[in-house]
């Protein structure tokens, strides 16, 4: 018997012990909002251990709060009344838009520098990379379309368009800040930032004219390079269109006068040449650059 009672001892031990080992050992992770509670230990005349463990959701909120420091109701920790109530952006302007406050969406877009065409008052896709262009600068969604915030962000940065603006006459675009690089000798000086090439000698800017770049699939190159050809009445080999008074820098990437650039702005882009719609500026700088100067193409 002494032997019966003993084993039948052990068994009961081991037992409880298994049932130990799954409770703590096999139960899922507690959540954030589970571990913040504390638990609620059982008295005599209380709920049982299964309601205990379980408090309604009113409980559960009343005492997560307490534990915070907050009373119920409060704002999740980080979380301000402010930006709980902050509404969602909503689109101002997009594709396909027409009237007066998309021409002078353009104008302010061109008055730092994002706009170079006259304002037309259609919102196509010169005015959607423009809007792209101006988003990523400053860390926004690049959609392309005017929400609030881009909206926003735009008329603190700039002023209300004049009727000269408005008509493209008067386009206050900013002067593209020098690169270091361009500071000595004779330099095609090509900023991606303004859009612009100036030719600089010796620190001076001698002129500047507007330039288009190559699309995300034919980017421009950036770097320092130096003039190696120079081909007046040159014809692209490759695609068999007019390249007139080209300057090549860079492989088959080359400085040079576009019609389709005259033509259409920034609706388009090039292979990864430089591009210049101005013909007489162009013309005019062909025949001051020499082999060997030098071509800066930077942000």
């Amino acid at each position: 018997m002494r032997r019966i009672h003993r084993t039948t001892l052990i068994a009961r031990t081991l037992a409880a012990t298994a049932v130990i080992a799954v409770a703590v050992g096999c139960s899922p992770q507690s959540s954030k909002a589970d571990a913040r509670t504390p638990a609620t230990p059982a008295t005599p005349g209380s709920a049982s251990p299964a309601a205990a463990a379980a408090p309604s959701a009113a409980a559960s909120a009343s005492t997560d709060a307490a534990t915070d420091g907050k009373p119920a109701g409060s704002p999740a920790p980080g979380a301000s009344a402010t930006t709980a109530a902050k509404p969602a952006p909503h689109i101002v302007l997009a594709s396909g838009a027409e009237g007066d406050q998309v021409k002078e969406l353009q104008a302010r877009l061109a008055q730092i520098g994002w706009f170079d065409d006259t304002p037309t008052g259609t919102y196509g896709a010169a005015t959607t990379e423009a809007v792209k262009g101006f988003q990523a600068k400053r860390g926004l969604a690049e959609t392309g379309s005017t929400d609030s915030v881009t909206w926003n962000r735009l008329l603190a940065m700039t002023t209300k368009p004049t009727a000269e603006e408005l008509a493209g006459e008067a386009v206050n675009k900013p002067a593209a800040k020098l690169d270091p690089r361009c500071m000595t000798g004779h330099v095609m000086c090509i900023s991606k930032t303004s859009r612009t090439l100036s030719w600089v000698v010796n620190g001076k800017v001698r002129s500047t004219m507007d330039v288009r770049f190559g699309s995300q699939y034919t980017p421009t190159r950036e770097g320092v390079f130096s003039v190696f050809e120079k081909s007046r009445n040159h014809v692209s080999t490759i695609y068999h269109t007019a390249m007139p008074y080209a300057m090549f820098f860079s492989g088959g990437q080359a400085v040079h006068y576009s019609s389709d650039f005259a033509a259409r702005g920034y609706n388009g882009a090039s292979h990864g040449c430089v591009n210049v719609r101005d013909k007489g500026k162009i013309a005019a700088l062909f025949d001051q650059v020499h082999i060997g100067d030098k071509v800066v193409v930077y942000w």
